[in-house]
C-alpha cells in the first residue's frame, strides 16, 4: 500500500505541474497574441505604413505643429539687437526658392506662397521622401 501511496503522489504531483506549465503557456501565448494584434501591421512593401484604416483612424484627431521656413540665417546677439523696423535680414535662399513645411520640425514638402481670400496659404509643389528627410536630419 505504501508503494501505491508513493507512487501516486508523484503522479499526482507531476498532473499538478503539468496543469500549470499548460496554464502558463496558455497565457503567455495569449499574452503574445494580444500583443501582435495591437501592434500596427507593416505594409507588404516595408515601408512600416500602417495598414489597417481603424489604427489609422485613432491618430487622425491628433495636433501636430506645422511651420513654414522661407530661409535662415546665423547672427551675433549683438548684430540682432541692432535690429530696428525696416531692417533686412539676408537668408541662405535665393528669391522664389521654394520653401519648406515642416510637421513637428520635420521637412515633409516644399512649396510656393500663395493668397486666398486675402490671406496667404502654401501650395504644395513637392512631398518630399524619406531619403532626403534622413540627410537634412
Amino acid at each position: 500500500m505504501t508503494d501505491d501511496v508513493n507512487n501516486q503522489e508523484p503522479v499526482a504531483a507531476a498532473t499538478d505541474l503539468k496543469e500549470a506549465v499548460s496554464a502558463a503557456e496558455i497565457k503567455e501565448l495569449n499574452e503574445h497574441t494580444s500583443a501582435q494584434q495591437t501592434k500596427p501591421a507593416a505594409s507588404p512593401s516595408g515601408s512600416g505604413r500602417m495598414s489597417n484604416d481603424m489604427s489609422l483612424d485613432m491618430i487622425m484627431d491628433v495636433s501636430v505643429n506645422v511651420a513654414v521656413e522661407v530661409g535662415r540665417t546665423k547672427m551675433s546677439i549683438r548684430d540682432l539687437r541692432e535690429l530696428s523696423q525696416g531692417a533686412i535680414i539676408e537668408l541662405d535662399r535665393a528669391a522664389g526658392t521654394p520653401l519648406d513645411v515642416l510637421v513637428n520640425d520635420t521637412l515633409v514638402a516644399r512649396g510656393e506662397i500663395v493668397v486666398v481670400k486675402d490671406k496667404f496659404g502654401i501650395m504644395l509643389t513637392e512631398v518630399v521622401g524619406q531619403e532626403e528627410r534622413e540627410r537634412r536630419g
